[in-house]
C-alpha cells in the first residue's frame, strides 16, 4: 500500500502518480486531502467548480461532491478509464482521507517532490479546503 501526504502538493500532479500506480495494481491512501492546491487564479477555479457543481441534475448528474476527500478522488476518478473494467478496478483501489487516520498514524507517509506547491513560480493556487468551503462544505479540516 502507498499511503500519499496530499499536504503542500499540487492535486493534479500527485493525482496522476496515483491513478498510474492504482492502474499497476497497488493500493492507493492519500491522506491530508484538504490540504492539497490545484493551481490557477482563485476567482478561475472558484467559478469553475461551482459551474461543474451546477451542471447537470439532482438524479443523473454528473455528481461533484463538497468535501476535499471526495472532491480530490473525483478529480483522480478523471483520470482514469473509469467506464472500463480494469479503470473500475483501479478507482475501487483508491481512498481519500481527510487528515490522518488513526489507521495510518505510525506508518510511514510518502511525498512527491516534483509536485511540491513551493516550485510553482507565481501565488495563483487555491487550497482544496477553500473550494470546498466554497461550494458549502460542513466539514473541511482534519479534526
Amino acid at each position: 500500500m502507498i499511503i500519499i501526504d496530499a499536504k503542500d502538493l499540487i492535486v493534479g500532479r500527485f493525482a496522476t502518480f496515483a491513478a498510474k500506480q492504482a492502474l499497476l495494481g497497488n493500493e492507493i491512501a492519500i491522506v491530508n486531502c484538504e490540504k492539497a492546491y490545484i493551481t490557477g487564479t482563485p476567482t478561475h477555479v472558484l467559478s469553475e467548480f461551482r459551474r461543474k457543481r451546477a451542471q447537470g441534475t439532482w438524479a443523473t448528474g454528473p455528481f461533484y461532491h463538497r468535501q476535499p476527500d471526495r472532491l480530490v478522488r473525483r478529480i483522480i476518478r478523471g483520470m482514469l478509464p473509469h467506464k472500463q473494467e480494469k479503470g473500475k478496478s483501479a478507482y475501487h483501489r483508491i481512498m481519500c482521507y481527510i487528515g490522518v487516520p488513526a489507521d495510518f498514524k505510525n506508518q510511514k507517509l510518502e511525498t512527491l517532490e516534483n509536485a511540491r506547491i513551493s516550485n510553482v513560480p507565481n501565488l495563483k493556487y487555491v487550497s482544496v479546503a477553500e473550494i470546498s468551503k466554497h461550494l458549502g462544505a460542513k466539514r473541511v479540516d482534519g479534526e
